[in-house]
């Protein structure tokens, strides 16, 4: 997908920048998001719910009077040079979905943060506005061609810039579901990075690395040339000034939103933490926050022209999502995020009537789908993580959607098992698969272990693709005397994962393209 960087603490941030390798994109050519450090993909131009046995009683959310502010000036719509750029995993057939297209400067003045008082555990900040500056971003839209498909449902995407370019892998995560529902997707160039380039924390030598850190304007300086960000601090504001701007119908074609979804993944939830916290107290933009990959803390606020210093706020105090607004949020965590480089373990908070937390079990922060086709050019020791993380996500997001509109709050998950201690890790059975969790097919019916665990190649890239380890023919007849022993398992786990709001029926077959029979010997 594309490179991104952190690192395993104030420490380990060293141990990651020596690490990392991991490359990004040109053209239709090579780079996509993923977490909080980055992969490599691909650029290119481009029924029931949730809600299940075991969801709470239904809570009606309130949504409370939004405080005037300025909005983004998004009437100027781009076009030229090479077309939309964007990093992407998975190129999609919008136009086969019914989808179309658009891509908008987004303008207008700025206002950086200041903490009033120091950032505590409880998410309980006080922000203030500081600074102000021009700025001129841009915006990609996804929506329906027919507004008659339109859902009111608006997904902002804090666009990812780990890998020195924007990236967008909540789109590739959700957009069977963004489509199908009728939702709109828009990404944000949030950040200063994407716009006019600079330092990439994590590189890698691989067809399209050419464009990294080199910012748009640079990139295609006919479409973008006019752009200009004033820094990280900026951000917060600028997505806040998109918000505003969408909700009026602006740059959608002539659709009349009703509620707006915070949305970003690895680096831009760490954004999510800090703008919830922070911001969204303030402006009350959103209506509802889909947080993926997030690591213990919040993105940090930076002075004028700078980028963020996501490395060097994982040595931060833990934070989390504050408990006295009315925006829910629902917080998908891949089972390798909760140790190591991201430690969010560090920031676990109780599921409430506005919180949801689900940890996947057998995941890890980036993926065989996440990374699409480049997983085959990368060498970790170990096949790279085949992991059911965007199959949960859907049903995560849906279950946020339906939270918002009924009330009705999504299933509590079980939460992963952690060994006790000042450094906890994850606990295990003796075929090395995660206890506890959401659990789908391939971690109780296995034919492998999936683990966030690496394999042994010592690069930042694979310690966040975790591992799939076969697991050998004597174990496998220990486990299944038949193929359709096997697969009577798998199909009776999948419907238990269905039944349980875990994975949507919509992606029923989606899960049992999973299953692998053909390992399994005849019997």
């Amino acid at each position: 997908m594309i490179q991104n960087g952190i690192g395993l603490s104030v420490g380990g941030a060293r141990n990651l920048l020596g690490a990392a390798r991991r490359g990004r994109a040109s053209y239709r050519a090579a780079a996509a998001v993923c977490a909080v450090l980055a992969v490599t993909a691909a650029c290119s131009s481009s029924g029931g719910g949730s809600s299940a046995t075991g969801a709470t009683p239904t809570a009606a959310v309130h949504t409370p009077p939004r405080p005037a502010g300025p909005a983004a000036d998004v009437s100027q719509q781009l076009a030229g040079g090479k077309g939309v750029f964007m990093g992407t995993a998975i190129p999609v057939d919008l136009k086969a979905g019914g989808y179309v297209e658009s891509e908008y400067a987004a303008s207008g003045t700025a206002s950086s943060y200041k903490a009033s008082a120091p950032l505590t555990n409880d998410g309980r900040w006080t922000f203030a506005p500081d600074a102000s500056a021009p700025y001129k971003t841009r915006i990609v839209v996804r929506r329906p061609a027919d507004a008659a498909r339109f859902s009111g449902n608006v997904v902002v995407e804090w666009l990812n810039v780990s890998g020195g370019v924007d990236a967008d892998p909540e789109w590739a995560t959700l957009h069977e579901e963004i489509m199908r529902r009728g939702d709109v997707w828009i990404g944000v160039s949030a950040q200063r990075i994407g716009v006019e380039g600079g330092p990439v924390l994590v590189k890698v030598d691989t067809p399209g690395s050419e464009a990294a850190g080199k910012g748009l304007k640079v990139i295609d300086p006919a479409r973008y040339g006019s752009l200009t960000h004033p820094g990280d601090g900026y951000a917060f504001d600028i997505f806040t000034q998109v918000a505003r701007a969408v909700r009026t119908g602006a740059a959608l074609g002539g659709l009349h939103p009703q509620r707006l979804i915070a949305a970003g993944e690895s680096q831009s939830a760490f954004a999510m933490v800090t703008y919830y916290d922070g911001v969204q107290p303030l402006t009350k933009a959103f209506d509802g926050f889909f947080v993926h990959s997030r690591g213990a803390t919040g993105l940090p606020l930076v002075g004028p022209g700078k980028g963020a210093d996501l490395a060097g706020s994982l040595g931060g105090t833990p934070a989390i999502f504050r408990t006295d607004q009315d925006a829910p949020v629902l917080d998908i965590q891949t089972e390798s995020d909760l140790t190591g480089i991201l430690d969010s373990s560090k920031a676990r908070q109780p599921d409430s009537d506005r919180f949801r937390l689900w940890e996947v079990t057998g995941t890890a922060h980036a993926d065989q789908h996440l990374i699409g086709a480049n997983s085959s050019s990368i060498d970790c020791g170990v096949p790279i993580n085949n992991g059911t993380t965007h199959l949960v996500a859907k049903s995560a997001l849906r279950a946020l959607t339906t939270w918002m509109t009924s009330g009705q709050a999504p299933v509590i998950a079980p939460r992963i098992s952690l060994t006790a201690g000042t450094t906890p890790q994850v606990r295990r059975d003796s075929d090395g698969i995660a206890l506890g969790g959401i659990r789908t097919p391939p971690v109780d019916v296995p034919v492998a272990t999936l683990s966030g665990v690496p394999g042994p190649e010592a690069s930042t890239i694979c310690l966040l693709l975790g591992s799939t380890t076969p697991f050998t023919a004597a174990r496998l007849a220990q486990l299944y005397p038949s193929r359709a022993v096997y697969r009577q398992r798998y199909d009776a786990a999948a419907e238990k994962t269905i039944k349980a709001g875990f994975v949507l029926p919509d992606d029923r077959a989606a899960l049992l393209a999973y299953a692998d029979p053909s390992v399994v010997a005849t019997g």
